[in-house]
């Protein structure tokens, strides 16, 4: 889906462990939890039993029959290494914020750049019993709620940690709701084996019950980056299955889609690219889908937050929800089949679509407004008066950071970087906003439906507040003020909420 040389995605193998943020990384943390009161308990959410009137949603989500039974799929990228909680120790002293959350982390692994990761999961408090299968089966709870099909799980190795995860992940996703489907994406930027190995490793997950099979029951197979093996390689991995007993759909996900569907057609089901993160590079998905369909295939679009790489350097302008609306706008009218989200929680690429420190379930609540039109083919009705608040907490063109020697730069092609807050509403009908940036102060009407208006960006906190006919209809204030000075590098785009 690019018309620029492919870019690799993920880290080199030797630098799969994270970290990140700054030294005070603990302390801001607790003192968000106090001062918001963000739930830290590991219950269902809830959603969808809770009466209209506390949905956090400005629109109410359809059943979970009625978005099941839409030919539509959507799937959430699961990057296995970034669970719940890496060691189920309080959210204050854990691995993430002794280890991921600050440049010192890790035995100054990740200084060069103030630490692996900007952002975190929301916290949950240690618990008893197999903590990990319950953290998962949380997870599962969270994307089923927001009314997502499955996880295509990323295969990042064979034995060990990672690959534990997608065991207890697939276990965890039946034993929460048989309904909610893993896709198997072997990840070929770090699996380094032969073809036997990978079907037979590939045959033993798909015992599980929760291992996503089409409805003719062929299995469905993903992988990432599949040019890195040729397609004759691949037909070997198929026969080894058809060996098993196991028929397999293979839908390759390519940096390359253009140079390789040809090659991938007569072995694929479908089709997907692992496209990219700005809103300015969207011009190809057209083009892309109807290759696909052309060649037969169904077409999984990529649909996607933001993207910023402290260890790699580099950074996507996702102009706020810039992209989020373009790539799922894209989605929708361009015919795609199904989609998959990139990516659930993948800190160390700031791409995450998970209720997250710090954006809580912003981007998540967004998407499943977006979902709906995708699987049912109409826009829900807005019932609740929402706002939504992006922007980042520092300016793009900031000082160098004291902690962070080896910056980040703008990803060569992406949209030139801009210091705006974004103020997204979602209104039953006209109403009149007021924003104050930091001290500046800001007045509109906006429109019945979804509207964004962006302001410019400015030190402080942004408050935003709808009215209408005198009554306040939705308020919502930043928690992170936006600073000149900073310590380390910071340009992912936090959200707000004014329902959560």
């Amino acid at each position: 889906m690019t018309d620029h040389p492919a870019r690799p995605h993920r880290r080199p193998p030797g630098h799969r462990r994270r970290s990140v943020l700054g030294a005070l990384a603990g302390l801001l943390l607790m003192g968000l939890i106090a001062g918001t009161g963000l739930a830290l308990d590991r219950q269902d959410t809830g959603r969808r039993q809770a009466p209209s009137s506390a949905s956090p949603l400005p629109f109410d989500l359809p059943a979970p029959g009625v978005l099941r039974a839409s030919p539509h799929q959507v799937f959430a990228h699961y990057f296995p290494p970034y669970p719940l909680s890496l060691d189920n120790q309080p959210a204050d002293r854990d691995y993430y914020t002794r280890n991921y959350l600050t440049p010192q982390g890790e035995q100054g692994r990740h200084a060069a750049y103030g630490g692996l990761l900007r952002d975190r999961p929301l916290p949950v408090p240690p618990s008893g019993g197999d903590w990990q299968l319950a953290d998962l089966e949380r997870e599962v709870r969270t994307a089923r709620d927001a009314g997502i099909d499955g996880f295509t799980v990323d295969i990042l190795s064979l034995t060990g940690p990672n690959r534990e995860r997608v065991d207890t992940l697939l276990r965890a996703a039946h034993r929460v709701d048989p309904g909610f489907r893993i896709v198997l994406m072997p990840d070929m930027t770090s699996l380094h084996t032969d073809p036997v190995t990978l079907a037979d490793q590939l045959a033993r997950l798909a015992a599980a019950p929760s291992a996503y099979r089409l409805p003719d029951g062929r299995l469905v197979v993903s992988p990432f980056k599949a040019e890195a093996q040729e397609p004759a390689w691949w037909g070997q991995v198929l026969a080894r299955l058809r060996e098993h007993g196991v028929a397999t759909a293979l839908v390759p996900v390519f940096l390359d889609f253009r140079a390789n569907a040809e090659h991938f057609a007569p072995l694929s089901y479908a089709f997907s690219s692992w496209g990219n993160r700005t809103y300015t590079r969207q011009g190809n998905v057209p083009g892309d889908v109807r290759l696909a369909h052309a060649l037969g295939k169904k077409w999984m679009q990529a649909v996607s937050v933001q993207d910023a790489r402290p260890n790699q350097g580099v950074y996507d302008e996702a102009g706020n929800t810039a992209t989020l609306r373009s790539t799922w706008n894209h989605a929708i009218a361009d015919g795609a089949d199904w989609v998959q989200l990139t990516t659930w929680n993948d800190y160390s690429e700031g791409s995450q679509f998970a209720p997250s420190l710090h954006n809580g379930h912003t981007y998540l609540d967004i998407s499943s407004y977006y979902l709906t039109r995708f699987k049912t083919g109409a826009w829900p009705r807005i019932v609740r008066d929402t706002v939504y608040v992006t922007s980042r907490v520092q300016f793009a063109d900031a000082a160098p950071a004291a902690l962070q020697p080896r910056p980040m730069r703008p990803r060569p092609g992406t949209a030139p970087p801009r210091d705006e807050v974004e103020v997204l509403t979602f209104l039953t009908a006209p109403a009149t906003v007021s924003a104050r940036v930091g001290t500046a102060p800001h007045t509109y009407r906006a429109p019945v439906g979804v509207h964004a208006r962006t302001l410019p960006l400015g030190p402080g906190l942004t408050e935003a507040v709808v009215r209408r006919a005198g009554d306040t209809v939705a308020a919502v204030t930043t928690r992170y003020p936006v600073r000149r000075t900073v310590a380390v590098q910071d340009l992912q785009y936090y959200g707000v909420s004014s329902r959560r």
